[in-house]
């Protein structure tokens, strides 16, 4: 089971970047994404200081981000990558179930992918994801590589606004229009 200092809490500078992100978009009135907190349970608390030492996540996460970007639903997840090859593995059938069902509702859900080494960060569309998923289940690689994504979706900085994913949103409806 993740506890609090495991594995489950890396990515926190790109969350921090997302966070900055959202907020200049609710400032500016473009969007309203908020971070979806994974609820815990404390194990261990310090008595002196009353923070938690130790603690377990109760229960699966499904997506870090959920909101509405000018009446479109939005959720998405964000996820760190150190090399050129992501695996797979990073993401939980859960999840997909979960962006699965949002799409169904008419929801745009995608994953937000960092590749540290590069600096660059990458909006994976749902419909792409889904295609690298089911190339797994058939037994194929299970991962993407950095030379398999479309160029026009990786995320550039505009207007001080670091992850300005709202141009690929609209890239991906476009897409989805056609």
């Amino acid at each position: 089971m993740a506890t609090w200092n495991s594995r489950g809490l890396r990515g926190s500078s790109l969350e921090e970047l997302i966070n900055f992100t959202n907020e200049t978009y609710r400032e500016k009135k473009l969007a309203l994404v908020q971070k979806i907190p994974t609820p815990i349970k404390p194990v261990e608390i310090d008595q002196n200081s009353r923070h938690i030492t130790l603690a377990y996540f109760e229960q699966k996460s499904t997506v870090d981000y959920i909101g509405i970007v000018q009446g479109y639903p939005i959720c998405f997840d964000a996820k760190e990558c150190a090399s050129d090859t992501f695996p797979l593995q990073n993401i939980h059938p859960h999840q997909i179930a979960f962006m699965k069902e949002f799409e169904e509702q008419g929801g745009i859900s995608f994953l937000l992918v960092c590749f540290t080494d590069r600096n660059e960060c990458y909006y994976l569309r749902f419909q792409e994801l889904m295609g690298y998923w089911r190339r797994q289940e058939e037994g194929k690689p299970k991962n993407f590589k950095y030379s398999e994504l479309d160029p026009r979706f990786f995320i550039r900085m505009e207007r001080g606004i670091y992850l300005h994913y709202l141009e690929e949103i609209k890239m991906d409806l476009t897409i989805r229009q056609k």
